[in-house]
């Protein structure tokens, strides 16, 4: 007698194995994936405030004004804290004060919102970048994934305005974040 195999379907011996197989990758994948997530996430809000910088060197050679960089809650006002988690706006600084302080007047050349899972801390309350000036503002703005996913990193602005991505400070050591 001939054994006849079907050919229209598995056994169960097969289906266990393919089911159990999918749960191995699955398990070993998916905090791999959470990691590529974060880190994805933080380079999006790194290279947004590092396009801004830029945009407004520029508009500031341009506009032969100082534009500012500097955090917002409600899109309008400079926030008085280094927290830049809440967004940011660039704007024209007509009035060239420091800490920066956008008045009615001064247009508003960008706003940002950004990602609620992502933390950015700065040593600085605003950034401005002067076209004919020797020096802008330089300074440090941390970011950090909230859930502790992505390792953290820095965009560091030089005096001539220029930022930089940086893993490590200038002592060699590992960006950390604070809680």
């Amino acid at each position: 007698m001939t054994m006849r195999r079907f050919a229209n379907g598995y056994s169960l011996y097969e289906l266990i194995m393919t089911l159990g197989l999918i749960g191995l990758i699955l398990t070993l994948g998916l905090p791999s994936f959470g990691n590529i997530v974060a880190n994805q996430r933080l380079r999006t809000e790194v290279d947004a405030v590092f396009h801004a910088i830029h945009l407004a060197r520029k508009e500031s050679i341009v506009r032969r004004r100082v534009v500012s960089i500097c955090p917002t809650v409600d899109r309008q006002v400079c926030t008085a804290g280094t927290d830049w988690s809440v967004g940011w706006m660039t704007f024209v600084n007509i009035d060239r004060d420091w800490p920066a302080t956008r008045d009615p007047d001064e247009p508003i050349l960008h706003q940002f919102d950004v990602d609620p899972a992502t933390r950015i801390l700065a040593n600085r309350r605003s950034f401005s970048l002067r076209s004919t000036d020797l020096r802008a503002t330089n300074g440090t703005l941390i970011f950090c994934d909230r859930a502790g996913r992505a390792k953290p990193r820095a965009l560091v602005v030089s005096y001539t305005g220029r930022p930089r991505v940086a893993y490590k400070d200038s002592r060699g050591k590992d960006y950390k974040c604070a809680d």
